[in-house]
């Protein structure tokens, strides 16, 4: 209803606060009502996301606790437990993140899961923290026994069933495991119910419950032989068939530089650096990683070479392996495979020491630096083993003249 304002006599509605031509309080005792601030208002979480709760009246630094959803009850009322590994963060937006990332790859494991299932859960993150999972998978091809099992259900008789009666196929022959292989489905076992357990499926891990027996424990010290050094007379065999021998120039880099086999075929054309004479690589470790090796002159002229060869090739690898029985042409990369084969054939057609195997470059290279009076710490880097004394890690920092002084020593 309109009524006149007693200020100004203009129209205005009888339920106004204050008259809108002048301003004129026509109910004084009402208080205006505050505006809404849109920009704190959250959104609302999409049916199944979750939920986040923030704990008031108690001091915490995370009061937000993301739930996700696991299902649902008899009357259609989500049933909610915490997110994990963690369920508490700081702010809405911490715990909204954590909630976006889960909902982009689920990674909530029903206690009800098999083997097999968590085999393929636990696999992909296990990936990410080693440079090569080979080893779990070859385990793994050992306990098909367990793949249907509950994991609650799985024992420690489960797992030593498949350590001593699993069966695998390799290259089309069934094989029973070795004692490394135990050893390896031991590890196995421990990482994934490690993983069981963060995740509450198991409430405890069956496979740490036991030991190896000591006589695969011995089996398997028996099993890592020493490597040994080439001696005078099989480096220069070497250095004679070096033209005429596939494979032998690369077994030459490696006894002057020390790469694992592995390293070899991971060295880039762009880390090769002939004007300062090094090249770059490196796995498996820290240390042994990202590491700058002197090219000794004794290997200058190979390196060269493969270097010119990698470069005809259209390879980003310094070290290639040319197959002319091989399907794939363009699959010229040096694998361990492809080095373990040549150094098979180097090793029986020379006629050298049948004890020898792939590793046995490096070990020559470490065996003749500590004869020539090579620096301990420098042989420590150029291999990419692990400084303990923490006075001796700026060696990192002195000048690489240092590093090819020292590998010069190496006649």
């Amino acid at each position: 209803m309109l009524m006149q304002c007693p200020e100004c006599e203009l129209q205005v509605s009888d339920k106004a606060t204050f008259c809108p031509h002048c301003g004129y309080p026509i109910q004084p005792d009402v208080k205006p009502r505050k505006p809404r601030n849109k920009n704190n208002k959250r959104r609302r979480l999409p049916n199944g996301f979750g939920q986040i709760s923030e704990i008031k009246n108690r001091n915490l630094r995370n009061p937000y606790r993301a739930m996700i959803t696991v299902g649902k009850t008899a009357t259609g009322r989500p049933i909610c437990k915490p997110l994990k590994p963690e369920s508490y963060f700081p702010t809405y937006n911490d715990a909204y993140a954590a909630l976006v990332e889960y909902n982009k790859n689920p990674y909530d494991l029903q206690p009800a899961i098999t083997m097999q299932e968590l085999y393929d859960k636990w696999f992909p993150e296990y990936e990410k923290t080693v440079k090569d999972s080979k080893a779990a998978e070859n385990a793994w091809e050992y306990c098909s026994a367990v793949y249907t099992m509950r994991v609650m259900d799985v024992r420690a008789r489960h797992i030593k069933g498949c350590m001593e009666e699993g069966v695998a196929v390799v290259k089309g022959v069934e094989q029973t495991p070795t004692a490394t292989m135990k050893n390896k489905i031991k590890s196995l076992f421990n990482l994934m119910l490690d993983y069981a357990l963060e995740y509450e499926i198991v409430d405890r891990n069956y496979s740490r419950t036991f030991k190896l027996p000591d006589e695969v424990v011995k089996e398997c010290h028996n099993v890592k032989r020493e490597h040994i050094a080439f001696s005078e007379d099989e480096i220069e065999l070497l250095w004679n068939h070096v033209d005429d021998k596939k494979g032998i120039d690369i077994l030459l880099i490696q006894c002057y530089s020390g790469w694992r086999p592995q390293e070899l075929g991971l060295i880039e054309l762009a880390n090769v650096d002939l004007t300062e004479g090094t090249f770059k690589g490196g796995m498996k470790t820290e240390a042994g990683s990202e590491r700058i090796v002197p090219i000794h002159s004794k290997i200058r002229s190979l390196v060269e070479k493969k270097y010119k060869e990698a470069e005809e090739l259209g390879s980003k690898y310094l070290l290639n392996w040319i197959d002319p029985n091989a399907r794939n042409k363009k699959n010229i990369k040096l694998t361990y495979n492809r080095y373990t084969k040549a150094f098979d054939l180097i090793r029986t057609e020379l006629n050298l020491n049948p004890e020898h195997r792939p590793h046995d470059g490096r070990k020559h290279f470490v065996t003749m630096a500590k004869k020539y009076g090579v620096d301990e710490y420098a042989i420590k880097y150029m291999v990419g083993h692990k400084i303990a004394d923490i006075t001796e890690k700026v060696y990192t920092q002195r000048e690489f003249d240092w590093l090819k002084t020292e590998i010069e020593k190496i006649k």
